[in-house]
């Protein structure tokens, strides 16, 4: 098969999208925007793939490996964008120009479009699509012979005449050229029209006065094909996006409760039998085993769950969560908890860079940072690690087989052996050794008779003796 090079155009300032965010990286559904199309042209087989950004290099650190970036050091038009990949271009094989701010293009569409060019032996084959409101996108001209003459503009008043702006067939802005001649084409075009700018479409004339043919390769749904300006097209396009991802999930056999109030990246893999109920938000690239149950009201950030964890009411984020566990209700889980085999995180628990054991117990109201906790530890409520001395962060480290008992603090560095117990309302602050009772506690001392002298304190201050 021929080489097949794609070239996303990404060099637009989009100011439309009023952010100092370039429009092509704002976040869509876990991705760049960018990183969509590019998707899809790997998907479809594409041999290389070079993104064409502004002259200031924004996107270089948000392309995917592999991926080679052009600069495009003045915005003037498609044509010269395609012009700025000219060093990255083969001269033979076929050249897919696909747009970054059109991100809902599919593989499948790629293919057939790549197919339809090769089978015709084009010299260019465009996409093209009917919508209900065709404002801003180029009309196609046919010729006699069903082929494409031109592609005229609409983007500003005088691009296109009152008869041409009727014709119902627009330019989806994807395209397949072939290799050869396609440079020498693209540095004939002129910038004969209302915005003085190099139009893409405007070397298929220049193609086909050469003897090549320009071929068209018609998309019944237009909704791959739609592009972003603004936040508002954003939101609309990330609606459809979700809507695939969900829908794609299910087909795997994920139980989705209620698709319109679940939100998950695309980066997010889920295993088979799992339930995702409502108001659960799974992001970045979160891992999830099978036969799960996460929600409702639960949020993972780059999470990775093992197989039947239940995660209820609960906020994870850069952790990890073995087969069996389980955490929640209200349960926050921070970067570096690690629950290993059949533990638990209960209610209003906090972890954060912490080992939790195997079977191991945080049932409830504790904060457990920086420590080691061996296999079957119990560790009773506000049981809580105190790591920082105001300085630096310090480990505790608990044994297999410790009970805590309510009320509990370690002020770390501290080490409590194995099968050992702590007194209620204890501070630890030495080591508790193996199998040893912990006890750190003032002795309790019983006043006789002090609520009487506090209200005979009270009277005597209200008479003013």
């Amino acid at each position: 098969m021929p080489e097949l090079t794609a070239v996303v155009l990404a060099a637009g300032q989009g100011t439309r999208m009023r952010s100092r965010t370039p429009k092509v990286l704002h976040n869509l559904c876990g991705r760049p925007m960018v990183a969509w199309p590019i998707a899809a042209a790997i998907e479809a087989g594409a041999d290389r793939i070079v993104v064409v950004g502004g002259a200031d290099g924004a996107l270089a650190a948000h392309l995917p490996e592999g991926v080679e970036l052009a600069r495009q050091e003045q915005p003037r038009g498609t044509a010269d964008a395609v012009l700025a990949a000219a060093d990255h271009l083969p001269p033979r094989g076929d050249v897919l120009v696909l747009s970054g701010d059109v991100p809902l293009v599919t593989a499948t569409l790629l293919d057939g479009l790549v197919a339809e060019h090769r089978r015709a032996g084009a010299a260019a084959t465009l996409a093209t699509m009917q919508l209900e409101d065709p404002s801003g996108y180029g009309r196609i001209v046919r010729a006699p012979d069903g082929s494409v003459a031109e592609v005229v503009e609409t983007k500003a008043s005088g691009d296109a005449m009152p008869e041409q702006l009727a014709l119902r067939e627009l330019n989806a802005g994807v395209y397949v050229f072939a290799a050869d001649g396609l440079l020498d084409a693209l540095r004939a075009i002129g910038t004969d029209n209302a915005q003085g700018e190099y139009y893409l479409p405007d070397v298929l004339p220049i193609l086909r006065a050469g003897g090549g043919s320009v071929a068209a390769y018609p998309v019944e749904s237009a909704e791959q094909l739609a592009g972003v300006n603004d936040r508002v097209e954003l939101a609309a396009v990330a609606t459809v996006a979700q809507r695939r991802i969900l829908e794609a999930l299910m087909r795997e056999g994920v139980t989705i409760v209620d698709p319109a109030c679940t939100l998950i990246d695309v980066g997010v893999t889920i295993g088979a039998d799992t339930v995702v109920e409502p108001s659960s938000f799974l992001r970045g690239e979160t891992s999830i085993g099978a036969g799960c149950s996460i929600g409702p009201l639960t949020t993972l950030i780059d999470a990775r769950l093992g197989d039947e964890v239940r995660v209820p009411h609960s906020y994870l984020q850069s952790c990890e969560v073995r087969a069996g566990a389980t955490v929640g209700p209200f349960a926050y889980l921070r970067p570096g908890a690690l629950l290993r085999e059949g533990s638990k995180a209960g209610t209003f628990v906090e972890i954060k860079n912490s080992d939790i054991g195997a079977g191991a117990k945080v049932p409830h109201l504790s904060y457990i940072g920086d420590a080691d906790v061996g296999e079957g530890t119990n560790l009773g409520a506000a049981t809580i690690t105190a790591n920082y001395d105001g300085q630096a962060k310090h480990r505790t480290t608990i044994g297999c087989r410790v009970h805590t008992s309510v009320d509990t603090t370690l002020i770390a560095p501290v080490t409590v052996g194995d099968d050992a117990y702590t007194g209620a309302g204890s501070v630890i602050s030495h080591d508790v050794p193996d199998g040893a009772l912990g006890i750190a506690r003032a002795r309790q001392t019983n006043l006789e008779g002090y609520a009487e002298r506090r209200r005979a304190l009270a009277a005597a201050r209200k008479d003013g003796t």
